[in-house]
């Protein structure tokens, strides 16, 4: 896809909602670990990378973390380089999976795909980073991976991945239909595949998702 003036436009846009969600939706999901908050910022980058392509989503995720680090993070260049990690891991498989498959499937899997990299990512940092930032045993890490680490990553990521399912395609509609994100040569036949009647499964497989996650941090805090 050629990236022109108003697709950088509607990057800068989604990046400002990205970090306008973070900014005002900051919420503990595990009792046991308050300082681990969800924000959905992450759905409005990978909704870029789904509409604009991988690359101008690597640049809104490095935009959106910066502003966030000088803004409201108080965990400094750490914190920075967290959660750019984990929002890569979490956008870019998903976006290159869907650019290759544009369908259903492809988002559904191209999302699963992040989940599960943002996931083992942070397991990752956490018992690589976490002990040194801390000043905790790594022992005392490795417990809290199972109960604490593991539980928050996956729902925060299938929080996301329920909310971008749910999005996406109406989001995406009403950018084409206004004339916001216009198709260019290379890209008419990807659009003329596009013309068919629209499919409720995205939003009904991303409010069962979500009702799992929500069922999943019920049981977390009992």
């Amino acid at each position: 896809m050629k990236l022109t003036v108003r697709k950088m436009v509607i990057t800068a846009m989604l990046a400002a909602l990205a970090y306008v969600a973070m900014f005002f939706i900051r919420i503990p999901l595990i009792p046991a670990a308050p300082f681990l908050e969800y924000d959905p910022k992450d759905v409005l980058l990978v909704i870029t990378g789904f509409l604009i392509g991988p690359i101008q989503g690597l640049v809104s995720i490095i935009l959106v973390c910066l502003l966030e680090m000088v803004t409201v993070s108080k965990s400094g260049p750490i914190g920075l380089l967290m959660n750019v990690i984990a929002s890569i891991f979490f956008v870019l498989p998903a976006t290159l999976i869907y650019r290759k498959w544009k369908n259903i499937l492809g988002a559904v899997v191209g999302l699963i795909s992040g989940v599960i990299c943002m996931t083992g990512a942070m397991v990752l940092w956490n018992l690589l980073i976490t002990p040194m930032y801390m000043g905790v045993p790594r022992e005392a890490i490795k417990a809290m991976l199972p109960t604490v680490f593991i539980p928050f990553n996956l729902i925060k990521a299938g929080i996301n991945m329920a909310i971008t399912l749910i999005v996406y395609k109406p989001v995406s509609k009403l950018l084409h239909v206004s004339g916001a994100l216009k198709e260019d040569h290379a890209d008419k036949s990807v659009a003329e595949k596009k013309k068919q009647k629209f499919s409720p499964l995205p939003i009904i497989l991303g409010v069962i998702l979500l009702g799992g996650c929500i069922t999943a941090l019920y049981l977390i805090s009992r």
